[in-house]
């Protein structure tokens, strides 16, 4: 009878250690979740208006849970972006880290920048990425990746620190002016990617 019972016990601890291996813990989260009707709250839009420029652009909340980012480009007045970034706060971002982007845009060019406090003008880490003409794709963008660039040209031996970033944004600058779209889903975050390069995979 102890024999027996010591057999089914051990089965049982199988069978459970069989189902929790199955259910890997998650090592992702999410930063910005565009379903939270406050969620627009936490973003604002900067065009080159700051600088004399003609572009504009705005921020919208579909009804699917979506942020629509849409607006001009303009090349005027030596203009020439639109972008939408969200406002400071601590994003706890560490080393190794991958920021996922499920977007969904107009075929065009985008460039994705992290932000860090600095009084250098017109600073931001970056980097670009192209969108598949209204096809939602996850863009993959591991930290390490990212350019540091101010007015758009690289800044020589600047490194980031990711714990330092405090907001994040899309900007439009591909120099073709005209209307353009982009809806974002969400922006997640992804803990020691194994991934190496920015990867763009259509859903």
């Amino acid at each position: 009878m102890l024999t027996r019972f010591f057999s089914l016990f051990a089965a049982a601890c199988m069978i459970t250690n069989a189902v929790l291996a199955a259910e890997p813990a998650s090592d992702s989260r999410e930063l910005f979740d565009f379903s939270d009707s406050q969620a627009l709250s936490k973003w604002q839009i900067v065009n080159d208006g700051v600088m004399g420029g003609r572009s504009s652009s705005r921020v919208d909340m579909e009804s699917d849970g979506e942020m629509k980012f849409s607006g001009v480009l303009s090349l005027a007045n030596n203009g020439g972006f639109a972008s939408t970034r969200s406002r400071g706060s601590n994003l706890g971002l560490k080393q190794g880290d991958t920021i996922v982007l499920k977007v969904k845009g107009d075929g065009r060019k985008y460039t994705f920048n992290a932000y860090v406090p600095r009084r250098r003008m017109a600073f931001s880490y970056r980097v670009e990425f192209k969108t598949v003409k209204d096809k939602w794709i996850d863009v993959r963008v591991p930290l390490d990746q990212l350019v540091a660039t101010s007015f758009g040209r690289i800044v020589r031996g600047a490194t980031l620190d990711p714990s330092q970033v405090n907001s994040v944004g899309i900007l439009l600058g591909d120099k073709k002016p005209g209307p353009f779209q982009i809806m974002v889903k969400a922006i997640d975050v992804e803990a020691e990617s194994k991934d190496d390069t920015l990867t763009q995979v259509t859903r």
